[in-house]
């Protein structure tokens, strides 16, 4: 992916300096210990959060002293900026074209080992997330050191498309369709709101998609390899494969995200489609 040298985004927030201070720490696990319970998570289909104690985030609040960011955070903060100017430039157009209306860009909140967002703590062990009521994306950026060293995902457009799922959540807020289906999840039994969450994450997979073919047409980024990156990722993180190396046997009722066949084809939807309307997801009995 080109991306050296190209226009950032103005709506990142960065933290990172802030190291963990204020924020809710992870109580005496990271790096492994932050896999181990993200992979125990998606095998049971829960926000790792319960997983890390009565504090939600961990319990343990403290403060450190402000970090240096190395060359690799910066070139890191940097790539995060460029991919997310070039949602913003793609959305836009596609809000215009396709909708008739304006696209309002979400704020990319960068950090390093912990934060606080309006939908609670975020760690290294949740992974990315997009918070509908702050209309932000926390992205640690060593999710990315995971994707690579342990979950077969390498490449920088395997990480662009991290970026582009978690904006295709906002895309999702924009348009009424999380509000909506946080409203039922909350009136039915956990295997059906597990049901409706894979729906959520393949449509934002399918949007990821719409980005990708965009990002090639249109800006002419798109270098040979990538894509096949971005469809890797998705089937990396299924939950069937994350379950399975987890040590567990996937079990399709604790599913939240979708298995690595549908994410990567629902990927492919967007991809070779363009339209959002081909990504309702929520309209078929094929996922």
């Amino acid at each position: 992916m080109q991306w050296r040298g190209r226009r950032g985004s103005s709506n990142i927030e960065d933290r990172r300096r802030m190291g963990g201070g204020g924020a809710a720490r992870v109580g005496g696990i990271g790096g492994a210990g932050a896999v181990i319970v993200f992979l125990l998570a998606m095998f049971l289909g829960v926000d790792p959060s319960q997983l890390l104690g009565p504090g939600g985030m961990g319990g343990d609040i403290s403060s450190s002293a402000p970090v240096e960011l190395t060359e690799e955070d910066r070139q890191e903060g940097e790539f995060v900026s460029v991919v997310l100017a070039d949602t913003e430039e793609i959305w836009a157009s596609v809000f215009q074209e396709q909708l008739g209306r304006q696209y309002r860009p979400a704020t990319l909140v960068l950090f390093k080992e912990g934060t606080r967002s309006a939908c609670g703590g975020a760690s290294e062990a949740t992974g990315p997330f997009y918070c509908p009521i702050d209309r932000k994306v926390y992205l640690d950026t060593a999710f990315f050191t995971t994707m690579h060293r342990r979950l077969g995902a390498s490449g920088d457009f395997a990480a662009a498309y991290v970026v582009a799922h978690e904006i295709g959540h906002h895309i999702q807020n924009e348009l009424g369709i999380l509000e909506e289906t946080t409203r039922i999840r909350q009136q039915v039994s956990q295997e059906e709101s597990n049901a409706i969450s894979v729906r959520i994450e393949l449509q934002a997979d399918c949007l990821s998609g719409i980005w990708a073919r965009e990002a090639a047409q249109t800006l002419g980024t798109i270098e040979r390899g990538d894509l096949e990156e971005a469809v890797n990722a998705a089937r990396q993180i299924g939950d069937d494969t994350l379950q399975r190396n987890a040590g567990q046997r996937p079990m399709p009722h604790t599913f939240t995200h979708g298995t690595s066949e549908q994410r990567s084809r629902w990927f492919m939807v967007g991809l070779q489609s363009g339209q959002l309307a081909d990504c309702d997801t929520f309209a078929t009995d094929d996922l």
